[in-house]
């Protein structure tokens, strides 16, 4: 009596509480903001505020998981983005992030923007074991796994970015005198150190520094005095709208130096253009994504692809802002985590996933640009290729060069 053996160990089985799952089902895991339908990230930018031309980052994000969740979602699961002003406020970004993670209780907090709001809640999101994935900000204490193992950043650090310029200088322009501007802030120190340690032997180049706060309303007589110091070289590591001021007043002081200018304010729409695209020529900065301005990507199936994407899913958006184009190329990386986890969709796999990214990359980035992670490298990107803007359009120049900070991260 096989058969009638086999009826009587299931309702054994069932009588004893004993539930019987299939393979799949016993696969998925869910923590907090996960479940068989969907998936709720979080998000805090600077809608309003001193860097409210970030937001526009936000939109583009909000409205790539809008084109996921057209196309099905991921892995069956649509995207619940839920994305917060902080106007740039550290005290503000606390206060919503407590928002995301206690009340909307959303699996993780993607993209929150700059280095000041990260700071403020990083130690919060680490004693909530909740991730704080690919942090806008390419601050270096952001990649430091050993102490806070729940936070990752995403674009190259700021240390890396200044010793790329460094090692351009020493080669270059060995004799010239730097003036530096820069965001008192751990992002500005970042940049700042990488320069200096860069220089190394060479660093009294510099021979003159000027900090401002991110909510002057002015930073006129910074660059007056950094002019005066009579060096040849300029370096303008700001917001955006303090770099745009930056090169206004450098301009209408008639000054020439060689002018250096932080990646992260290199957008056409929101800094060159405000502050002129004539005092703007032959600036220098680097780059790891295309940017949509340059001739040479008008073609480019990527590019391309892109700008149907903004056409329908964000029209207002504008194509000349290189932050439209980083906000897709930090979604598409965050699909990528994502899907790695399949169905266990636990914080822990999140963060375990974000970790294991092995040669990736979108098509939006330059060639040669690699992201990869481990349980001991939190610093996805560590290449750039420097740049030079001609009036109308960045124009790359050179070799793909990583920073090389190595070890020093996170100190």
């Amino acid at each position: 009596m096989p058969g009638r053996r086999k009826n009587l160990a299931a309702f054994a089985m069932l009588a004893a509480g004993v539930i019987v799952t299939t393979p799949a089902s016993a696969q998925k895991r869910y923590d907090p903001g996960a479940s068989d339908t969907d998936i709720k990230i979080g998000n805090i930018m600077p809608y309003s505020g001193p860097a409210s031309s970030y937001g526009v980052i936000g939109k583009t994000e909000a409205a790539y998981f809008r084109m996921i969740n057209d196309q099905g979602g991921i892995n069956g699961r649509k995207i619940n983005f839920i994305s917060y002003d902080d106007a740039y406020s550290p005290p503000k970004a606390i206060e919503q992030a407590r928002k995301l993670v206690e009340s909307d209780e959303v699996l993780l907090i993607f993209q929150s923007l700059g280095t000041p709001s990260n700071s403020a809640i990083m130690k919060y999101m680490n004693a909530k074991k909740v991730p704080q994935l690919f942090v806008a900000s390419g601050g270096t204490k952001f990649g430091d796994p050993k102490n806070f193992p729940w936070t990752m950043g995403f674009q190259p650090n700021y240390q890396s970015e200044g010793r790329i310029y460094a090692k351009y200088i020493r080669d270059k322009f060995p004799n010239s005198k730097i003036a530096v501007l820069w965001q008192n802030d751990d992002a500005g120190k970042d940049q700042f150190k990488g320069l200096k340690d860069g220089l190394g032997d060479k660093a009294n180049m510099i021979i003159a520094d000027k900090s401002y706060e991110v909510s002057d309303p002015s930073i006129d007589s910074q660059i007056v005095a950094l002019h005066d110091s009579g060096a040849d070289i300029f370096f303008s590591w700001a917001a955006p709208k303090g770099s745009a001021q930056a090169i206004r007043k450098v301009g209408e002081l008639g000054w020439k130096p060689k002018f250096f200018l932080a990646n992260t304010a290199t957008s056409i729409a929101s800094v060159l253009k405000p502050a002129g695209l004539d005092y703007a020529k032959d600036i220098i900065s680097t780059a790891y994504l295309k940017d949509p301005t340059d001739p040479t990507w008008d073609k480019d199936p990527a590019v391309v692809k892109w700008r149907e994407f903004m056409d329908k899913y964000y029209p207002d958006g504008d194509k000349t802002n290189a932050n439209n184009l980083y906000g897709y190329v930090q979604a598409e990386a965050m699909a990528q985590v994502l899907k790695q986890c399949g169905d266990n969709l636990t914080r822990e796999n999140a963060m375990k996933q974000a970790a294991n990214l092995k040669d990736f990359h979108t098509d939006l980035m330059l060639p040669g640009i690699m992201v990869n992670t481990s349980a001991d490298d939190y610093f996805p990107i560590e290449q750039m290729q420097l740049m030079r803007f001609n009036g109308q359009a960045w124009e790359l120049f050179g070799d793909v060069i990583t920073g090389e900070v190595g070890h020093e991260r996170g100190q």
